[in-house]
Protein backbone atom coordinates (compact mmCIF):
# COMPACT_ATOMS: atom_id res chain seq x y z
CA UNK A 1 0.00 0.00 0.00
CA UNK A 2 1.29 3.45 -0.88
CA UNK A 3 1.99 5.85 1.99
CA UNK A 4 0.55 9.32 1.30
CA UNK A 5 1.42 10.84 4.68
CA UNK A 6 2.98 14.30 4.58
CA UNK A 7 5.49 14.88 7.36
CA UNK A 8 6.13 18.03 9.40
CA UNK A 9 9.60 18.27 7.87
CA UNK A 10 8.14 18.21 4.35
CA UNK A 11 5.66 20.98 5.21
CA UNK A 12 8.34 23.22 6.72
CA UNK A 13 10.47 22.58 3.65
CA UNK A 14 7.58 23.58 1.38
CA UNK A 15 7.03 26.84 3.28
CA UNK A 16 10.72 27.73 3.04
CA UNK A 17 10.72 26.80 -0.65
CA UNK A 18 7.74 28.95 -1.56
CA UNK A 19 8.47 31.97 0.67
CA UNK A 20 10.54 34.30 -1.48
CA UNK A 21 10.96 38.04 -1.10
CA UNK A 22 10.17 38.84 -4.72
CA UNK A 23 10.84 42.55 -4.47
CA UNK A 24 13.35 43.58 -7.12
CA UNK A 25 11.67 44.16 -10.48
CA UNK A 26 8.19 44.35 -8.94
CA UNK A 27 6.26 47.55 -8.32
CA UNK A 28 6.87 47.02 -4.59
CA UNK A 29 10.62 47.33 -5.10
CA UNK A 30 10.39 50.14 -7.60
CA UNK A 31 8.10 52.39 -5.58
CA UNK A 32 9.30 51.87 -1.99
CA UNK A 33 12.49 52.43 0.01
CA UNK A 34 13.55 49.58 2.36
CA UNK A 35 14.72 50.40 5.89
CA UNK A 36 15.83 47.99 8.59
CA UNK A 37 14.54 48.51 12.13
CA UNK A 38 15.88 47.34 15.49
CA UNK A 39 13.26 48.77 17.83
CA UNK A 40 9.53 49.23 18.24
CA UNK A 41 9.40 52.51 16.33
CA UNK A 42 11.76 54.36 14.01
CA UNK A 43 11.93 58.14 13.65
CA UNK A 44 12.89 59.65 10.31
CA UNK A 45 14.39 63.11 10.01
CA UNK A 46 13.27 64.30 6.58
CA UNK A 47 15.86 66.81 5.40
CA UNK A 48 15.17 69.49 2.81
CA UNK A 49 17.10 69.91 -0.44
CA UNK A 50 20.63 71.20 -0.86
CA UNK A 51 20.92 74.73 -2.33
CA UNK A 52 21.24 75.25 -6.08
CA UNK A 53 24.46 76.45 -7.70
CA UNK A 54 24.87 80.24 -7.77
CA UNK A 55 27.43 82.62 -9.20
CA UNK A 56 30.22 83.00 -6.64
CA UNK A 57 30.11 86.67 -5.75
CA UNK A 58 31.72 87.64 -2.46
CA UNK A 59 31.99 84.80 0.06
CA UNK A 60 30.22 81.46 0.14
CA UNK A 61 26.58 81.51 1.25
CA UNK A 62 25.99 78.36 3.26
CA UNK A 63 22.37 77.37 3.79
CA UNK A 64 20.99 75.00 6.39
CA UNK A 65 18.61 72.15 5.56
CA UNK A 66 14.94 72.18 6.46
CA UNK A 67 13.94 69.33 8.74
CA UNK A 68 10.68 67.44 9.17
CA UNK A 69 10.37 64.42 11.46
CA UNK A 70 7.92 61.53 11.52
CA UNK A 71 7.91 58.00 12.90
CA UNK A 72 6.78 54.56 11.77
CA UNK A 73 5.83 52.00 14.43
CA UNK A 74 6.39 48.33 13.68
CA UNK A 75 3.47 45.93 13.90
CA UNK A 76 3.42 42.15 14.21
CA UNK A 77 1.59 40.23 11.52
CA UNK A 78 0.84 36.52 11.33
CA UNK A 79 -0.99 33.87 9.34
CA UNK A 80 -1.53 30.35 10.70
CA UNK A 81 -3.14 27.29 9.16
CA UNK A 82 -4.47 24.34 11.17
CA UNK A 83 -4.30 20.88 9.64
CA UNK A 84 -5.83 17.66 10.96
CA UNK A 85 -3.36 14.79 11.23
CA UNK A 86 -5.87 12.66 9.34
CA UNK A 87 -5.50 15.04 6.36
CA UNK A 88 -1.72 14.67 6.46
CA UNK A 89 -2.13 10.89 6.31
CA UNK A 90 -4.78 10.87 3.56
CA UNK A 91 -3.71 13.72 1.25
CA UNK A 92 -3.79 11.81 -2.05
CA UNK A 93 -4.92 14.84 -4.10
CA UNK A 94 -2.37 17.36 -2.78
CA UNK A 95 -4.88 19.62 -1.03
CA UNK A 96 -2.64 20.11 2.01
CA UNK A 97 0.27 21.05 -0.25
CA UNK A 98 -1.94 23.63 -1.98
CA UNK A 99 -2.92 25.20 1.35
CA UNK A 100 0.73 25.36 2.43
CA UNK A 101 1.67 27.01 -0.87
CA UNK A 102 -1.15 29.48 -0.34
CA UNK A 103 0.14 30.30 3.16
CA UNK A 104 3.58 31.04 1.72
CA UNK A 105 2.00 33.17 -1.00
CA UNK A 106 0.31 35.28 1.69
CA UNK A 107 3.76 36.06 3.03
CA UNK A 108 5.09 36.93 -0.43
CA UNK A 109 2.28 39.41 -1.16
CA UNK A 110 2.11 41.02 2.28
CA UNK A 111 4.19 44.08 1.32
CA UNK A 112 1.88 44.68 -1.66
CA UNK A 113 -1.13 44.47 0.66
CA UNK A 114 0.30 46.99 3.16
CA UNK A 115 1.46 49.42 0.47
CA UNK A 116 -1.84 49.22 -1.42
CA UNK A 117 -3.73 50.21 1.73
CA UNK A 118 -1.33 53.12 2.11
CA UNK A 119 -2.01 54.23 -1.48
CA UNK A 120 -5.79 53.95 -1.06
CA UNK A 121 -5.63 56.15 2.05
CA UNK A 122 -3.22 58.65 0.51
CA UNK A 123 -5.85 61.37 -0.01
CA UNK A 124 -6.83 61.34 3.68
CA UNK A 125 -3.60 60.53 5.55
CA UNK A 126 -0.77 62.97 6.25
CA UNK A 127 2.85 62.51 5.21
CA UNK A 128 6.11 64.17 6.33
CA UNK A 129 5.06 67.76 5.43
CA UNK A 130 1.83 67.59 7.46
CA UNK A 131 -0.36 67.53 4.34
CA UNK A 132 -2.25 64.56 2.97
CA UNK A 133 0.05 62.43 0.81
CA UNK A 134 -2.19 63.19 -2.20
CA UNK A 135 -3.13 66.85 -1.75
CA UNK A 136 -3.77 70.03 -3.73
CA UNK A 137 -1.67 72.43 -1.63
CA UNK A 138 1.73 71.02 -0.73
CA UNK A 139 4.23 73.80 -0.01
CA UNK A 140 7.79 73.78 1.36
CA UNK A 141 10.17 76.73 1.47
CA UNK A 142 10.47 78.21 -2.02
CA UNK A 143 8.52 75.44 -3.78
CA UNK A 144 5.28 77.37 -4.19
CA UNK A 145 1.92 75.59 -3.91
CA UNK A 146 1.95 72.20 -5.63
CA UNK A 147 -0.83 69.76 -6.48
CA UNK A 148 -0.47 65.97 -6.72
CA UNK A 149 -4.20 65.29 -6.38
CA UNK A 150 -5.57 66.05 -9.83
CA UNK A 151 -9.24 66.18 -10.84
CA UNK A 152 -9.64 66.01 -14.61
CA UNK A 153 -12.92 66.54 -16.45
CA UNK A 154 -12.56 64.02 -19.24
CA UNK A 155 -15.51 65.34 -21.29
CA UNK A 156 -13.51 68.52 -21.91
CA UNK A 157 -10.40 66.70 -23.14
CA UNK A 158 -9.62 67.03 -26.89
CA UNK A 159 -10.38 63.40 -27.66
CA UNK A 160 -12.00 62.01 -30.81
CA UNK A 161 -13.76 59.32 -28.77
CA UNK A 162 -15.20 59.94 -25.31
CA UNK A 163 -16.12 57.43 -22.64
CA UNK A 164 -17.18 57.75 -19.03
CA UNK A 165 -15.23 58.30 -15.81
CA UNK A 166 -15.44 54.58 -15.01
CA UNK A 167 -14.82 53.49 -18.62
CA UNK A 168 -12.73 56.20 -20.30
CA UNK A 169 -11.65 55.91 -23.91
CA UNK A 170 -7.98 54.96 -24.41
CA UNK A 171 -7.34 58.48 -25.73
CA UNK A 172 -8.84 60.08 -22.61
CA UNK A 173 -6.84 57.72 -20.42
CA UNK A 174 -3.68 58.61 -22.27
CA UNK A 175 -4.18 62.33 -21.81
CA UNK A 176 -4.89 61.88 -18.08
CA UNK A 177 -1.71 59.83 -17.68
CA UNK A 178 0.35 62.47 -19.47
CA UNK A 179 -1.02 65.22 -17.21
CA UNK A 180 0.01 63.23 -14.14
CA UNK A 181 3.50 62.64 -15.55
CA UNK A 182 3.78 66.36 -16.36
CA UNK A 183 2.78 67.23 -12.79
CA UNK A 184 5.49 64.96 -11.35
CA UNK A 185 8.11 66.40 -13.73
CA UNK A 186 7.19 69.90 -12.57
CA UNK A 187 7.39 69.41 -8.80
CA UNK A 188 9.99 71.59 -7.03
CA UNK A 189 11.92 71.15 -3.79
CA UNK A 190 12.12 73.64 -0.93
CA UNK A 191 14.89 75.51 -2.76
CA UNK A 192 12.60 76.07 -5.75
CA UNK A 193 14.55 73.59 -7.90
CA UNK A 194 12.89 70.84 -10.02
CA UNK A 195 12.97 67.51 -8.16
CA UNK A 196 12.18 65.18 -11.05
CA UNK A 197 13.72 66.76 -14.15
CA UNK A 198 15.78 63.59 -14.72
CA UNK A 199 12.82 61.21 -14.29
CA UNK A 200 12.31 58.83 -17.20
CA UNK A 201 10.49 55.80 -15.75
CA UNK A 202 6.91 55.81 -14.42
CA UNK A 203 4.33 53.31 -13.21
CA UNK A 204 0.60 53.80 -13.81
CA UNK A 205 -1.31 51.92 -11.08
CA UNK A 206 -4.99 51.31 -11.72
CA UNK A 207 -7.83 49.22 -10.35
CA UNK A 208 -8.55 46.24 -12.59
CA UNK A 209 -11.63 48.03 -13.95
CA UNK A 210 -9.33 50.63 -15.58
CA UNK A 211 -6.55 48.26 -16.59
CA UNK A 212 -7.73 47.58 -20.17
CA UNK A 213 -8.10 51.25 -21.21
CA UNK A 214 -4.70 51.86 -19.60
CA UNK A 215 -3.09 49.05 -21.62
CA UNK A 216 -4.67 50.47 -24.77
CA UNK A 217 -3.57 54.01 -23.90
CA UNK A 218 0.03 52.99 -23.36
CA UNK A 219 0.16 50.78 -26.44
CA UNK A 220 -1.37 53.18 -28.98
CA UNK A 221 0.75 54.48 -31.85
CA UNK A 222 -2.08 56.56 -33.30
CA UNK A 223 -5.00 58.36 -31.64
CA UNK A 224 -8.02 60.37 -32.67
CA UNK A 225 -8.01 60.99 -36.40
CA UNK A 226 -4.62 59.40 -37.03
CA UNK A 227 -2.40 61.76 -35.06
CA UNK A 228 0.70 60.29 -33.42
CA UNK A 229 0.22 59.17 -29.84
CA UNK A 230 1.68 61.61 -27.32
CA UNK A 231 3.07 58.75 -25.23
CA UNK A 232 4.58 57.07 -28.29
CA UNK A 233 6.46 60.28 -29.10
CA UNK A 234 7.88 60.73 -25.56
CA UNK A 235 11.37 59.64 -26.57
CA UNK A 236 13.39 58.13 -23.72
CA UNK A 237 10.43 57.76 -21.35
CA UNK A 238 9.17 54.42 -20.05
CA UNK A 239 5.58 54.28 -18.74
CA UNK A 240 4.38 50.87 -17.58
CA UNK A 241 1.00 49.72 -16.22
CA UNK A 242 0.22 47.99 -12.92
CA UNK A 243 -3.21 46.45 -12.53
CA UNK A 244 -3.80 46.30 -8.77
CA UNK A 245 -6.81 44.25 -7.67
CA UNK A 246 -6.51 45.69 -4.16
CA UNK A 247 -7.66 49.11 -5.42
CA UNK A 248 -11.24 47.94 -6.00
CA UNK A 249 -12.64 50.93 -4.08
CA UNK A 250 -11.32 53.20 -6.83
CA UNK A 251 -13.75 53.42 -9.74
CA UNK A 252 -12.66 56.62 -11.50
CA UNK A 253 -9.18 57.10 -10.02
CA UNK A 254 -5.65 55.89 -10.66
CA UNK A 255 -2.15 56.87 -9.57
CA UNK A 256 1.12 57.54 -11.35
CA UNK A 257 4.48 57.08 -9.63
CA UNK A 258 8.05 57.87 -10.53
CA UNK A 259 9.83 54.49 -10.69
CA UNK A 260 13.47 55.58 -11.02
CA UNK A 261 15.73 57.74 -8.85
CA UNK A 262 16.22 57.67 -5.09
CA UNK A 263 13.18 59.73 -4.06
CA UNK A 264 10.72 56.86 -3.63
CA UNK A 265 7.10 57.62 -2.75
CA UNK A 266 6.72 54.85 -0.15
CA UNK A 267 8.70 53.25 2.70
CA UNK A 268 9.07 49.57 3.74
CA UNK A 269 10.30 49.19 7.32
CA UNK A 270 11.20 45.74 8.67
CA UNK A 271 12.23 44.69 12.17
CA UNK A 272 11.82 40.91 11.81
CA UNK A 273 11.58 39.25 8.36
CA UNK A 274 9.19 36.37 7.74
CA UNK A 275 9.58 33.58 10.32
CA UNK A 276 8.01 30.13 10.57
CA UNK A 277 6.34 28.71 13.71
CA UNK A 278 5.11 25.13 14.17
CA UNK A 279 3.01 23.11 16.59
CA UNK A 280 3.64 19.73 15.06
CA UNK A 281 4.89 16.25 15.78
CA UNK A 282 5.13 15.59 19.51
CA UNK A 283 3.30 18.78 20.53
CA UNK A 284 0.49 19.01 23.07
CA UNK A 285 -1.82 20.09 20.23
CA UNK A 286 -1.10 16.85 18.39
CA UNK A 287 -1.58 14.77 21.55
CA UNK A 288 -4.78 16.51 22.70
CA UNK A 289 -6.52 17.30 19.41
CA UNK A 290 -4.69 15.34 16.70
CA UNK A 291 -3.87 18.54 14.82
CA UNK A 292 -0.86 20.50 13.63
CA UNK A 293 -0.52 24.26 13.19
CA UNK A 294 1.90 25.94 10.78
CA UNK A 295 2.31 29.69 10.81
CA UNK A 296 4.34 32.58 9.48
CA UNK A 297 4.92 35.95 11.15
CA UNK A 298 6.88 39.18 10.73
CA UNK A 299 7.35 42.57 12.40
CA UNK A 300 7.18 45.43 9.91
CA UNK A 301 5.22 48.42 8.68
CA UNK A 302 5.00 50.91 5.84
CA UNK A 303 4.87 54.69 5.52
CA UNK A 304 4.82 57.56 3.07
CA UNK A 305 8.03 58.79 1.50
CA UNK A 306 8.26 61.54 -1.13
CA UNK A 307 4.85 62.75 -2.27
CA UNK A 308 6.71 64.52 -5.11
CA UNK A 309 7.16 61.09 -6.76
CA UNK A 310 3.43 60.37 -6.88
CA UNK A 311 0.24 61.78 -8.36
CA UNK A 312 -3.40 60.76 -7.94
CA UNK A 313 -5.82 61.34 -10.82
CA UNK A 314 -9.57 61.35 -10.38
CA UNK A 315 -11.60 61.56 -13.58
CA UNK A 316 -14.73 63.67 -13.33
Amino acid sequence: MSNYKITERQIIGMIFEFIAEIIEGSWVGELSMPFDSDQASEEYAWLGASPAMREWIGGRQAKGLRENAFSIRNKKFEATVEILCDWLRRDKTGQVKQRIMQLAARGNTHWASLLSTLIINGASTTCYDGQYFFDTDHSEGSSGTQDNDLSIGISALPAAVHGSTTAPSPEEMQQCIIRAVAAILGFKDDQGEPMNEDARSFRVMTPISLWLPTLSALGMDKVGYGESSQIATMDGFKIRPVGNARLSSWTASFSVFRADGGNKPLIRQEEVPLQIGVKGEGSELEFDEDKHQYGIWASRNVGYGFWQSACLVTMT
